[in-house]
């Protein structure tokens, strides 16, 4: 049902390489999609790549990134990851798991969008929307994103992975949102326990 309401449903996130994703996703947290586009193209022309931004100064990554509110803590974060790239892995954004979460700000959220978004690597990225939908649903009863992403895993297929990851956020801003929640317009509705009390999800 899902697949079919969001069939194009894919990463919002502009980025041209593995590395304008891990930034673009680190400089999300806690901010729009929209946003961060937004400030994109002059971040990535001005540090096209690992080497630029971790010889760059924070300050000037700073007055680019700040619209995005934390602008001091990211850019730092941002940089820091960019040494680290360099330093450790040659230059090249890791494809695996456990090296991307050594990296500064680096959780299994945005591990799992890396991988899955610029490697094919199978994961599931739990956001807000991830989880509040999933919740909602019946999915799963955990609050912790790794519990949830456990859960979520073992429900379904790893080659829809990312694919549910797309279709739950897109659901969860356009239907299923935290305040007032669409169910008179939900496609998936009549399986939902949560149809009539919401709040289940924001639990």
């Amino acid at each position: 049902m899902l697949a079919r309401e969001y069939p194009d449903a894919r990463c919002a996130l502009n980025f041209e390489n593995p590395f304008e994703l891990l930034v673009a996703t680190v400089l999300s947290a806690l901010c729009t999609v929209v946003k961060v586009n937004l400030v994109s193209p002059e971040l990535f022309g001005s540090f096209p790549g690992p080497e630029a931004l971790a010889a760059a100064d924070p300050s000037a990554v700073e007055e680019i990134i700040k619209p995005l509110g934390l602008f001091r803590n990211k850019a730092r974060s941002i940089v820091g990851a960019a040494r680290e790239i360099c330093d450790k892995f040659g230059g090249r954004v890791p494809d695996r798991m456990d090296d991307l979460v050594t990296l500064p700000r680096v959780g299994r959220k945005t591990a799992n969008v890396v991988l899955g978004n610029a490697f094919g690597v199978p994961g599931i990225a739990v956001d807000t929307h991830v989880a509040r939908v999933s919740r909602r649903l019946g999915w799963t009863q955990a609050r912790e994103p790794d519990r949830i992403e456990v859960d979520l895993m073992g429900l379904f297929p790893s080659s829809r992975w990312v694919g549910l990851t797309h279709r739950l956020i897109a659901h969860g801003r356009s239907c299923c949102r935290a305040r007032n929640p669409g169910c008179g317009e939900c496609v998936v509705a009549s399986l939902c326990p949560s149809v009539g009390n919401p709040s289940v999800g924001n639990r």
